[in-house]
């Protein structure tokens, strides 16, 4: 359990870093493609395709984060109801179904990813498109192992109140 929850660490780690660098790189360009359209009436061909696809990663990385760290969303009405032993083995299978959808929905993912790689259509220039759109299952790959560590933390708490029991 100390490997997975040091695994968990290192990607909350990671994540985390790759958010902040993505959201300032974001920031940066957006605010320069303002000076540069209004001041200068210029700007950068590719930093609209760019700031796209930056929302994009931004919001797997951040859901990646939200689940990890139990902020993700949550249908809790009936949990003030219930007690922590049966709160917990809830828990293990509402994020054990979780884990689940999120396998069946990075298998679509990289189905659409090799659909992409066959076309070979590109993003801008010589870039292809399936560069940027690497986040999709790579971020639900994410949300499976982060719900598969919920899921084994909830089971350890099980355990531990079944003892008390």
């Amino acid at each position: 359990m100390k490997f997975l929850k040091a695994i968990d660490g290192y990607l909350n780690k990671a994540e985390g870093m790759l958010l902040i660098v993505m959201l300032t790189v974001m920031i940066v360009l957006a605010f320069a493609q303002v000076v540069l359209r209004n001041v200068f009436s210029a700007g950068f061909l590719w930093a609209d395709i760019l700031l796209r696809h930056l929302v994009l990663w931004i919001g797997f990385l951040g859901g990646a984060l939200g689940v990890s760290h139990k902020r993700h969303i949550n249908v809790d009405a009936f949990t003030h109801y219930m007690s922590p032993k049966v709160l917990s083995a809830t828990s293990v299978v509402t994020n054990l179904f979780a884990a689940g959808i999120c396998v069946w929905l990075s298998n679509a993912a990289i189905r659409f990813l090799e659909a992409e790689m066959s076309v070979r259509s590109y993003v801008y220039g010589e870039i292809p498109s399936w560069y940027a759109e690497l986040i999709i299952p790579v971020g639900f790959a994410l949300f499976v192992f982060h719900f598969l560590v919920r899921a084994v933390t909830a089971l350890e708490e099980f355990r531990k109140k079944e003892s008390m029991a």
